[in-house]
């Protein structure tokens, strides 16, 4: 965690092309040495279609382990010309984007046994909704730190508004009243660590895995004193699907996109306003001058605690709902720790993500690709170690932070507190 605070806080002013290229090579090495040379010997299936839509695409079938070695070659390929020509920033952005990619492609490869053909749009569609906590998440992080208050009670946020949300919408009967308690509860932790941070300033990365212990301790406590002896806390009630007439029905695109419960359309609203607000709007303008140079920003009458405390607040009513989603947006019931390290994976993805909303949206699906990789996979074939495919996500987190990251900064001002002169 530390390691990962640290990382917000310090920008990265190193040249990271070496590091970036070794790490496009050793991808390619493992398309070619694990995933090539364990793939099965035949034809990797793939499936485009879903029953009820009225539209049959026919199944994809390539020759696994070849199109592993092919896609080992160009990410190696990548790799070197990555080490020896200088990229433009969209030529990077392409390259790591072909490479992620190959790999991902070669995975799958892997993985079919050939027997069952892998549904993409299910894969796609899991995708999604797997990745709503990291996305909401990734966008918390990113209205809290444009304006120079680090977040690192991410996972706190999601946790206290699962539970909350589980249990509220348990007692009332309403899945609606759940959203909104969930939301407020996320908002609860925002508004801590805004006071802690802001007004008494506080170490903000300290205060930060502070509020996830004391999220962990209580919903742990509330859990065995409240749910676990009365199961009508903890109903296991949540939303269903909502299909988007005439929309949901395209082939591909609708049961991907325009069939699935609120809180997918909940995100693509969160998800776009957020960036036109912050890129587009006078309000996005005075965010990110309070992040960049406060005193600046206080000099020509910009308020710059009250711009703070919103915006912590408001990160932390967009992580509650994303903490709703665990519970009452999917399994319906509480479990201890059911955020499972899912704000320590929104925070590498909004570093991934280079503190944008897109970026941070980009690399959030990125995680949650990994996530539902992990879930699909073993049922598909057998023979794939679940628990390997469980570290998946959090080795993926591992090396995007890690390797292929390369040269960002954070906002000027992120982590500093301000003390009006």
């Amino acid at each position: 965690m530390t390691t990962l605070a640290a990382a917000v806080r310090a920008p990265l002013t190193t040249e990271r092309r070496p590091a970036a290229a070794a790490t496009f090579i050793l991808l390619g090495l493992i398309n070619i040495c694990i995933f090539g040379l364990l793939s099965h010997h035949g034809d990797a299936s793939f499936d485009f279609s879903q029953p009820g839509l009225g539209v049959k695409i026919p199944v994809i079938r390539i020759p696994a382990a070849p199109t592993c070695f092919v896609l080992g070659a160009i990410s190696i390929g990548l790799g070197v010309a990555r080490a020896t020509v200088p990229f433009s920033q969209r030529g990077k952005r392409l390259a790591l984007a072909a490479v992620l990619l190959c790999l991902l492609v070669s995975v799958l490869c892997w993985a079919d046994a050939g027997e069952i053909a892998i549904n993409l749009i299910n894969l796609v569609q899991g995708t999604l909704v797997t990745s709503i906590p990291l996305t909401l998440g990734a966008l918390a992080g990113c209205l809290c730190e444009r304006s120079g208050v680090i977040n690192i009670a991410i996972e706190g946020q999601l946790l206290f508004g699962a539970f909350t949300a589980a249990i509220v919408a348990s007692a009332f009967g309403g899945l609606w009243v759940g959203l909104v308690a969930g939301s407020l509860a996320g908002g609860l932790v925002g508004l801590l660590l805004a006071v802690f941070a802001i007004t008494f300033l506080m170490d903000q990365i300290i205060l930060g895995v502070v509020l996830n212990v004391l999220a962990l301790g209580m919903t742990d406590y509330l859990y065995d004193r409240l749910m676990a002896q009365n199961p009508n806390y903890n109903t296991g009630s949540s939303f269903g699907a909502i299909k988007i007439p005439g929309l949901a029905q395209i082939p591909v695109i609708g049961p991907i996109f325009f069939d699935s419960n609120i809180f997918l359309y909940i995100t693509y609203v969160a998800v776009i306003g957020i960036q036109v607000a912050l890129f587009s709007s006078r309000w996005g303008l005075r965010v990110r001058a309070v992040g960049e140079h406060p005193t600046a920003a206080d000099t020509v009458g910009i308020n710059v605690l009250w711009i703070r405390y919103r915006n912590v607040i408001l990160g932390g009513l967009i992580a509650g709902i994303g903490g709703a989603y665990l519970t009452i947006g999917s399994v319906g019931l509480f479990n201890q720790d059911i955020s499972s390290g899912f704000g320590y994976i929104a925070l590498a993805a909004l570093i991934f993500g280079r503190w944008t909303p897109l970026g941070s949206v980009a690399a959030a699906l990125l995680f949650g690709f990994c996530l539902e990789l992990a879930l699909v996979l073993p049922t598909v074939n057998p023979s794939v170690p679940a628990p390997i495919m469980n570290m998946a996500p959090y080795v993926a987190t591992i090396i995007a932070v890690a390797g292929l990251v390369g040269k960002v900064r954070a906002p000027k001002a992120d982590g500093q507190p301000y003390v009006k002169a």
